[in-house]
């Protein structure tokens, strides 16, 4: 069944670029004139989500303005946090929102342009608790590495340093609603750390790699290179 249900996670503070951008939330920085934020949901509206559930934490008033005045016909909530949750937290607070069994997770500050059927179908037929978008890199060193068996089943998450070549988290995922909010997780905790390295030896878990255009604009160099690279 296809997903058509996303969570933006939107809430960052985006600190490290806090030199290279004015105080805004991170997927609020501007590229060419808009922010990045408007990159993303057209991603995800040309990949068939048609509802947008948004995470917001720091700021998030600009994000509500924003979405009022650029988009007011799409179809999306505001998922509000009093007080950080972390991004376990946050996705944990907006799928009590969400309507469908199983719904597409995204970082604001992240642009992966997946082919979302391709995951969304692979996490049905798999039987998949959450299954993770992979993008393989060469010689990297700003991402831990993430490791799968010839059945796409995660064997392991190995920490950051230097890789020449592997596939990274991509930081977009497919996630069955129930079978997450029947975890005992606690309010406030990481999605990636507290949830994914903990369960993904005890949950099915699995990762799909797709190599398709990705940038993650959470350091200057990066939110520079955007400003190239996203001008078309």
């Amino acid at each position: 069944m296809a997903i058509c249900e996303a969570i933006i996670l939107a809430g960052g503070l985006g600190t490290r670029l806090k030199d290279a951008v004015p105080d805004v939330p991170k997927c609020m920085a501007p590229v060419n004139g808009k922010p990045f934020l408007s990159y993303l949901i057209y991603h995800l509206q040309l990949q068939g989500i048609t509802y947008f559930i948004f995470a917001l934490g720091y700021k998030g008033e600009m994000i509500e303005e924003f979405l009022q005045n650029d988009y007011p016909s799409l179809f999306y909530k505001l998922s509000y946090e009093e007080e950080p949750l972390g991004t376990g937290g946050a996705i944990k607070k907006a799928l009590k929102i969400t309507k469908e069994k199983s719904v597409l997770i995204a970082n604001g500050d992240t642009l992966f342009k997946i082919d979302v059927p391709l995951l969304t179908g692979f996490h049905t037929l798999s039987g998949s608790n959450c299954t993770l978008s992979l993008k393989p890199m060469k010689n990297f060193d700003r991402y831990g590495l993430v490791e799968v068996d010839e059945d796409n089943v995660i064997k392991s998450f190995r920490e950051k340093q230097c890789y020449e070549s592997g596939c990274i988290n991509g930081g977009i995922y497919a996630l069955h609603r129930n079978k997450f909010l029947d975890e005992d997780l606690p309010k406030k905790f990481s999605f990636e750390k507290d949830y994914l390295e903990v369960y993904y030896n005890k949950r099915r878990m699995f990762g799909l790699m797709q190599d398709e255009y990705f940038i993650d604009i959470g350091i200057p160099a990066d939110y520079e290179r955007a400003q190239e690279e996203l001008k078309s």
